[in-house]
């Protein structure tokens, strides 16, 4: 995915793959939530652990380390696999400020050390960054917007978009300053940046995190296939018939028929064969009867005189 990068006001806007310094595990250092909201880590670790145990512990020493939650265990905390993505994210709700510290995202290993790796959480009512919504949606080959905030003592510090993606993308920092039409990225320099992502696709879909200074917040992205749509014209021989169909994902089909057989005009025209000659039969007659009702009317009146003499 290449973004569109801009230089406002001192402050370069870049696109990075993010990553931290474990051997297996990857995840991000250092995020802030607002007291009282969610947020959702993801944990990357090396296709080597794909069937192992994946937990979620929290201290600042890894030896000494609670464990808070293991995969697919109910609870305040959740922990999701997904091996087909060589992830696992870990959900938190309902966050307070005790709920500040160093976490870890883990692997058991059988007979070994477990790995893992860090991230610091900062909950507080006035986080440094936050985003309007942690979770986005849109259209393949359509456009998603993403509103981030961050506090006034960011106003300074360097914003970035960063593109949390597969593990073999973790082979160190880097930076992309591409410029093209696929996104925007501007800070009003009041406390809000505005990323548009344009011309998505399917594989754009998946994790991302946006930072000021050192401290970000998590976003994920959605991408849902683009509808498809059909036209269809057919025309049968010996009848007039039309048929338009369009079909859209998610919608109804509406179909119109208009036909005329020609077994009914053949019907219609007999019909008008048989009731012309009657029709004029009974015409006929008609005058017939009128005619002779006239003449003996006629005949009455020219006897008078030489009934009278």
């Amino acid at each position: 995915m290449h973004f569109y990068s801009l230089l406002s006001s001192s402050i370069l806007f870049v696109l990075l793959l993010c990553i931290s310094d474990s051997e297996s595990m990857k995840t991000l250092k250092n995020l802030a939530v607002r007291r009282g909201g969610s947020l959702t880590i993801p944990c990357l670790y090396d296709k080597k652990y794909k069937s192992n145990r994946k937990y979620w512990c929290k201290g600042r020493d890894w030896l000494l380390c609670k464990i808070v939650a293991y995969t697919n265990t109910s609870g305040g905390t959740s922990v999701t696999d997904h091996p087909t993505q060589n992830m696992f994210t870990v959900e938190l709700k309902s966050l307070q400020d005790s709920d500040s510290g160093y976490y870890w995202c883990a692997v058991e290993i059988s007979g070994g050390s477990d790995d893992g790796d860090y991230v610091y959480l900062t909950v507080s009512s006035d986080p440094a960054v936050s985003v309007m919504n942690s979770r986005v949606s849109g259209q393949e080959g359509g456009s998603v917007s993403v509103q981030c905030l961050y506090s006034a003592g960011y106003k300074n510090k360097q914003k970035k978009w960063c593109r949390f993606k597969d593990w073999s993308s973790f082979t160190g920092w880097k930076t992309t300053t591409t410029q093209n039409s696929a996104g925007l990225v501007s800070d009003d320099r009041k406390g809000s940046v505005s990323v548009e992502m344009r011309g998505l696709q399917m594989s754009d879909a998946g994790w991302y995190w946006f930072s000021a200074g050192d401290v970000g917040v998590t976003v994920h992205l959605t991408v849902t296939e683009r509808p498809s749509t059909t036209t269809a014209v057919t025309t049968v021989s010996a009848t007039e018939k039309t048929s338009i169909s369009e079909t859209t994902s998610g919608s109804t089909t509406v179909t119109k028929n208009t036909e005329t057989t020609t077994a009914e005009l053949s019907q219609k025209t007999g019909l008008i064969w048989v009731l012309l000659p009657v029709g004029l039969g009974l015409l006929l007659l008609l005058t017939i009867i009128i005619t002779c009702m006239l003449r003996k009317k006629c005949s009455k009146y020219s006897l008078s005189p030489v009934l009278l003499q």
